[in-house]
């Protein structure tokens, strides 16, 4: 079945993909931050890496375990910020691992210091996350040739802004109607340290949506769980000979569909996939993407297949990309859909 835009069964697949969300929305379960937020873990700022990371595995125990406590002396989303700001000394938040030391210089994410390029309330989204407060940050692992936020992701723009400051914006937009705290870029990932100190300031029951490549480190998933309530997750190539030829990224496929897995045991944490179809890419990037999606995480996860696709920044320089999708291409990824048997489907 093809559900496009508009289409009726829009609310009701929501709901069906994304229940924990919709709670959240109504106020019956809380973002897993403010969860993470009453974990009791005591540390010492100056302990070794392996240490707090030992820590950190007995406090995700506690958080399976809802082993919580009021107002605790120290907490396990502290605890992810430290280890976060630890990282960055020689950093491996992303599979990069260019192991920069942030603090002093910028890494291959071209990420030094976290700048947001813009923050609004987005009306663009998928329905379920309309109004999304969008955090723009500038900044991206990848290098995609057909980027469409190209002036943000491939240069450094922005203001910085103090985690508090962060934090009292996300705040204001909840009050004017945010539906949720939407991370993106540019990349988040290289944000991380940024993004976890700014939540240990956010006091209202905002859900937090990670709008990633999700080409991330097994360390930096470690964070996000007990962070994150909505994985906005771009799955966009079939092959690592894509993915290195329009993107510049090795060993996409491993560590992607890795992150994938990682992310579905996520304490509390659910899907929206998003695959951008480009001209061409049919048969050896939307196909299997979708199959992979089927296997692994099911038919009820939400998908949307996309048709947005343009030829900006660099595509004019790659022939086979340089043009808009055709209708029989659209056509033939709605079919796609429609075999594989997702039920809570967006395409177009």
């Amino acid at each position: 079945m093809w559900l496009g835009r508009g289409s009726k069964w829009e609310d009701e697949g929501a709901r069906e993909a994304l229940p924990r969300y919709f709670s959240i929305l109504e106020g019956t379960e809380e973002p897993v931050f403010s969860i993470s937020k009453r974990v009791e873990v005591r540390f010492e700022d100056n302990l070794p890496l392996d240490e707090l990371w030992n820590l950190h595995a007995e406090g995700m125990d506690r958080l399976r375990e809802n082993d919580l406590r009021e107002k605790p002396e120290n907490n396990l989303l502290e605890l992810k910020a430290l280890i976060a700001s630890r990282i960055m000394e020689s950093c491996t938040l992303c599979e990069i691992k260019c192991r920069v030391d942030r603090r002093e210089y910028i890494g291959y994410c071209r990420v030094g210091e976290s700048l947001v390029a813009s923050d609004f309330l987005h009306y663009g989204e998928e329905p379920e996350l309309v109004p999304s407060y969008t955090v723009f940050f500038s900044g991206c692992n990848f290098r995609c040739v057909f980027c469409q936020n190209w002036d943000i992701s491939q240069y450094r723009v922005g203001i910085e802004h103090v985690p508090e400051f962060m934090a009292f914006k996300i705040e204001e937009a909840f009050r004017r109607g945010a539906k949720n705290v939407n991370f993106v870029g540019g990349e988040p990932t290289p944000n991380l340290p940024f993004i976890v100190e700014t939540l240990r300031h956010v006091s209202v029951p905002i859900p937090v949506v990670w709008n990633s490549n999700m080409y991330m480190s097994e360390d930096a998933m470690r964070l996000l769980d007990g962070v994150v309530d909505v994985y906005l997750a771009d799955f966009k190539w079939g092959n690592d000979g894509c993915a290195m030829r329009y993107s510049k990224i090795p060993r996409y496929w491993e560590v992607v569909t890795r992150n994938f897995l990682l992310a579905a045991e996520h304490f509390g944490a659910e899907f929206i996939v998003r695959h951008l179809v480009l001209p061409g890419h049919l048969e050896c990037c939307t196909r299997p993407v979708l199959e992979w999606i089927v296997e692994n995480l099911g038919k009820d996860v939400r998908v949307n297949v996309m048709f947005q696709y343009r030829p900006e920044y660099q595509a004019g320089e790659y022939p086979e990309i340089s043009r808009m999708l055709e209708g029989k291409e659209k056509q033939k990824a709605a079919r796609i859909v429609e075999e594989l048997g997702f039920r809570n489907a967006l395409v177009g």
